[in-house]
C-alpha cells in the first residue's frame, strides 16, 4: 500500500469534471466507443459504491460502479478505474476497487462484472465470464469479460445480454 497521504471518499457531483478529466488523460476519445462505456452511457454511477482517492487537494484516482442488468438479473459494473499516471503503482487502484467491493458487499448487491485486464483483477478475486454467457454491445474481447459474484452462488445460471439498468 502507499505511503502517501490517501484519502479514500464517496464520490461528489463536484468530482465530475475531475474523473472526467482523468479519465481523458489515461484512456483518450477512444473511450467512447468501448462496450463497457456504452452500458454506463446516460446512467448515473451508484455514489454510495463508487469512490475517489486524493492526496491532499488533488484527485488521484476513481472507480466507479455502475448498476446494470445481465439477462433478468441485476449486477453492477465496475470501472472505470483510472489512477494519474504520476500516482499509479501505489496500491491506489487496488484500495479504490477494495473500497468499492467491500461498499457493494455491504449494500447485499451480488454480482459485479467488468471488462479488464484478468491478471490484475483476478487478485481481488475477479475470473473471467463463461464462453457465451454474456453478450456487450460492440465488440469485446470475451477474454476480458470478468465478474465477480459477491455472495456465494450469484453467478449460477446468470446468462443473457448486459445492458443498462433502467
Amino acid at each position: 500500500m502507499t505511503s502517501l497521504p490517501l484519502a479514500l471518499l464517496h464520490e461528489q457531483p463536484s468530482d465530475e469534471a475531475a474523473i472526467d478529466y482523468l479519465q481523458e488523460r489515461a484512456f483518450g476519445p477512444g473511450r467512447f466507443a468501448r462496450s463497457a462505456y456504452r452500458l454506463r452511457e446516460g446512467v448515473a454511477p451508484a455514489r454510495d459504491l463508487s469512490f475517489v482517492a486524493r492526496v491532499g487537494t488533488f484527485l488521484v484516482g476513481s472507480n466507479r460502479m455502475t448498476p446494470i442488468l445481465i439477462g433478468g438479473c441485476d449486477a453492477l459494473l465496475l470501472g472505470p478505474l483510472v489512477v494519474d499516471p504520476a500516482f499509479r503503482s501505489k496500491g491506489i487502484g487496488l484500495a479504490l476497487l477494495n473500497a468499492s467491493l467491500d461498499a457493494a458487499t455491504a449494500k447485499c448487491h451480488r454480482l459485479v462484472m467488468l471488462v479488464g485486464d484478468e491478471p490484475y483483477y483476478a487478485r481481488v478475486g475477479f475470473t473471467r465470464v463463461p464462453a457465451g454467457r454474456v453478450s456487450l454491445p460492440g465488440p469485446v474481447d470475451p477474454r476480458r469479460v470478468l465478474w465477480r459474484a459477491l455472495i456465494e452462488g450469484a453467478a449460477d445460471g446468470v446468462a443473457g445480454e448486459a445492458r443498462r439498468a433502467a
